[in-house]
């Protein structure tokens, strides 16, 4: 109950009050105390000690005087309201001196036996009693008198019974207004507590909407004092959480959608070895899922690369490398420690390398084969050039023209293996740039049909074309398509036996126009086609030696195709021989396909 700041504070009010009375009642009936018992003694020293006339009055004895006491008594009478008797709760006794008899007095009960009080038996032994005890239940003074030849002691007693009264009243004043003031402080704690504690309720219904997430909720400053400046400083706050916050989500979905869709594999563990997290890449080329608080840990996965303690004993920005083979693919593994708040583990990059490895590979093989292609025709012109240096006027005209004619040859195939790799590399570095023109694409076919034709028939082929009528023009590099054409064209014939069938078609399909080249010769094993159009790849090498072929044709071929955004392929088809398709955008590389 007493939890709810509410209650508190009425609590703490009412407590102030009832204090706050208790005080002022204790200190008010402590006053009226002390100031009735010094009014007291004070009067009775003023009027025995200070009132001469008063004090020979009692003292001298009238001439014949029978009853001394009682002459005493009408002389207190007339005195008895200054001395403040009243016959009720203050009176006077006129005693005996040497017996403390009461002679005289003004209590209405007569006649009565009193107390030796301290000063009562100071007065019997002569001297005047006005010692004041506060804790005492009476207040009196005692004076001795002589009155000629009697001694007599005057004696004041007060039993405060007016100062009981007045306390009384006080205590029923000090417990009505104590009554009032509770409830009164009651009602004001209540509004105090009300105008202090709706605010704070609001603040408390806000901040459990915010850790609920709900930033959108505003509280309304209702007033210019502290708990308003609080009140906005929380919508101020919540504002900038939820920005933060917003921050904070963008950039985590940002690194999610990077860790789900980076082609690098990442796995992370924690100290222990367990999984923490892994994106789709990794387990690809694992090939193997790797379930978060599944059964995969790192000691299974990566345990044989490097033990988790050497890993996490790396000082950053050191790390690990190790490599694996899996499914045919060439992995490079890079393994890292991280640390976060006092925590930490171990982190796993994976990259593919394949690719990297096979195109170094490619790289190695085509200087192979480019200083092969080159040795073989400088190895023939030096032999011939040197044997005509060696011979010169001895050998017959004929043998050195056969000779010359070699070297020629030579350098004929030296020049067109360096035009060709000057042509790749042009592609290679982006400086080929096509000319592009409308040109008849039908008309195209047919002179590279008649530009082969003596070759063809040399050989014993028997070479047809078949074009579909009205075929449009096309916009592309009429020579570098040409080029294309020839090659394949030529191709053709040359790895056809001779006596055999060469078929050149095109046609055009929607926004397409096609031509293909069948033939009967040797063709291509199925094994070997997805590498045909690689630089320097061929078959039979030593046929294609042979026959002059360098291996770069087709993957020139395939570089133009490719930049006219068209089609290159070999069509599957049954029976010997081969059919290679060539297909381009009517309007160019430019348009969208």
């Amino acid at each position: 109950m007493f939890r709810s700041l509410h209650m508190k504070l009425v609590l703490i009010m009412t407590l102030l009050i009832v204090s706050l009375m208790a005080v002022v009642g204790a200190f008010l009936i402590n006053s009226v105390v002390s100031f009735y018992i010094h009014d007291f003694y004070d009067r009775m020293h003023r009027v025995f000690s200070q009132d001469a006339a008063f004090v020979s009055d009692l003292s001298n004895a009238a001439p014949g005087e029978e009853n001394g006491a009682e002459m005493m008594a009408q002389i207190l009478e007339t005195y008895n309201g200054v001395l403040g008797v009243d016959g009720r709760s203050r009176n006077y006794y006129i005693l005996d001196g040497r017996g403390a008899a009461c002679l005289e007095t003004s209590d209405s009960r007569g006649d009565l036996i009193l107390e030796n009080t301290p000063n009562l038996n100071t007065a019997i032994n002569g001297r005047e009693g006005y010692e004041s005890d506060i804790s005492a239940p009476y207040m009196d003074v005692a004076f001795p008198i002589t009155r000629g030849d009697s001694r007599y002691i005057i004696y004041i007693l007060d039993n405060r019974e007016t100062i009981s009264t007045l306390n009384g009243e006080l205590i029923e004043l000090i417990v009505k207004s104590l009554f009032f003031g509770v409830v009164i402080s009651t009602l004001l704690s209540f509004l105090l507590s009300k105008t202090m504690i709706i605010p704070i309720e609001r603040l408390t219904e806000g901040a459990e909407r915010v850790a609920e997430g709900d930033f959108s909720y505003k509280l309304e400053v209702a007033s210019r004092d502290e708990i308003g400046v609080l009140t906005n400083t929380f919508n101020v706050m919540a504002q900038q959480l939820q920005e933060t916050l917003a921050e904070v989500e963008n950039e985590r979905n940002k690194l999610n959608t990077l860790f789900l869709h980076m082609t690098d594999g990442v796995v992370a563990f924690s100290r222990r070895g367990e999984v923490i997290h892994a994106n789709p890449a990794a387990a690809d080329m694992l090939g193997q899922a790797i379930p978060v608080d599944g059964p995969c840990s790192y000691a299974s996965l990566f345990g044989d690369i490097a033990p988790l303690e050497d890993v996490l004993a790396v000082e950053q920005p050191g790390y690990l490398e190790g490599t694996r083979w899996v499914n045919g693919r060439s992995l490079e593994l890079l393994l890292a420690p991280f640390y976060r708040e006092g925590q930490g583990g171990v982190l796993v990059v994976i990259h593919d390398v394949t690719e990297q490895h096979k195109t170094e590979e490619m790289r190695r093989e085509f200087v192979a084969n480019v200083s092969h292609e080159l040795r073989t025709p400088l190895t023939n012109i030096r032999s011939y050039a040197e044997t005509l240096v060696d011979s010169a006027g001895a050998l017959p005209p004929a043998k050195e023209k056969s000779f010359l004619e070699v070297i020629l040859g030579e350098s004929d195939r030296m020049t067109h293996i360096v035009q060709d790799l000057l042509t790749l590399s042009r592609f290679d570095s982006g400086y080929s740039e096509l000319n592009l023109a409308p040109f008849p694409f039908g008309r195209a076919v047919q002179e590279v049909y008649h530009a082969n034709l003596l070759e063809a028939q040399r050989h014993g082929h028997d070479m047809r074309i078949l074009l579909e009528e009205n075929l449009p023009d096309i916009v592309g590099d009429r020579e570098r398509m040409v080029q294309v054409m020839m090659n394949v064209v030529s191709n053709s014939i040359k790895y056809t036996p001779d006596n055999g069938k060469i078929l050149i078609r095109g046609g055009r399909r929607e926004d397409w126009v096609w031509m293909e080249v069948s033939d009967n010769g040797i063709g291509i094993p199925q094994e070997d086609r997805p590498r045909i159009f690689e630089r320097f790849y061929r078959v039979d090498k030593a046929r294609s030696r042979e026959s002059g072929g360098t291996g770069l044709g087709l993957s020139i071929a395939k570089e133009i195709v490719d930049r006219h955004k068209g089609v290159i392929r070999l069509v599957d088809r049954p029976g010997p021989g081969l059919t290679v398709r060539m297909e381009f955008l009517v309007e160019g590389p430019d348009h969208d396909k």
